[in-house]
């Protein structure tokens, strides 16, 4: 009896696994699997497996300009957030700063507030100084959001072990730019690296301040939104298949980052 209610207990796990699954993965699955279809409507049943909408995808030149401004605004967004991460948790971590739990919570306020919200104040700010819409003012949104998320993941990192390091180089005549270039940074650079490829997989996803903040020059969401409005079709299935494809390759490295940081030496 007690072995036949394992079996039913383990069997009931397996199906609510598939189910949830299920439920998360399905629609991306039929994202993929219609950006093949050789038809002209993305709907059953399938009509054959065809490159011909990546092509076009690859030949739209408005498309592929998207796909470079994406690229462009999430490294150089996802750097300088890494940085100021960085800067923030160091000096949080490693000084005695007045305040410093209110300064802490300033930091990662960021994360708890809408992306409608933070986009709409930068709109509004930019437009007082003067700042017009471009990939620039994106790329700025971008680092405001993932600021916080780099910092919390380098300032969790920091221990007091690295303390320790950082002493005895400065113990030894090491300048401070120095400690951290060559004590701090190396030590961090599971957690730089992660904070990076999150950054960007967050900043190569995001709609809603792109679109607040350009104009011309969109990133690749807004171009797809763009698409979007006159209906759907296979086109649009193979920039969505493409967009899922590179989040997945930034999310693997992250996991193969914390998996290198977490392996015992």
């Amino acid at each position: 009896m007690a072995r036949r209610s394992k079996g039913v207990s383990t069997a009931a796990s397996v199906l609510y696994a598939l189910a949830i699954y299920g439920f998360i993965f399905l629609p991306v699955a039929v994202l993929v699997l219609f950006s093949f279809q050789d038809g002209r409507f993305p709907i059953p049943p399938f009509q054959g497996f065809s490159f011909r909408w990546y092509e076009a995808v690859l030949s739209d030149r408005r498309l592929v300009e998207a796909l470079a401004n994406s690229v462009s605004v999430a490294i150089g967004s996802s750097l300088a957030a890494v940085l100021l991460g960085f800067l923030s948790a160091y000096g949080l971590a490693r000084f005695h700063l007045p305040l410093s739990g209110l300064q802490r919570a300033l930091l990662t306020a960021p994360l708890t507030v809408s992306y409608l919200i933070i986009g709409m104040g930068l709109l509004i700010t930019f437009n007082a100084v003067g700042i017009p819409k471009s990939l620039l003012a994106a790329g700025i949104g971008h680092v405001v959001i993932n600021m916080p998320l780099c910092f919390a993941i380098i300032y969790s990192q920091m221990s007091d072990h690295q303390a320790n390091m950082e002493r005895a180089a400065r113990d030894l005549g090491a300048r401070e730019w120095q400690v951290i270039a060559l004590i701090t940074a190396p030590m961090l650079w599971p957690a730089l690296l992660a904070s990076f490829f999150l950054s960007m997989t967050f900043s190569w996803d995001e709609f809603i301040i792109s679109f607040l903040l350009t104009r011309f020059d969109v990133t690749l969401p807004v171009e797809i939104w763009s698409l979007l409005r006159s209906g759907l079709n296979p086109k649009t299935n193979a920039v969505g298949s493409l967009v899922f494809a590179i989040s997945v390759v930034l999310v693997f490295a992250v996991e193969l980052m914390v998996l290198r940081k977490r392996r015992p030496r």
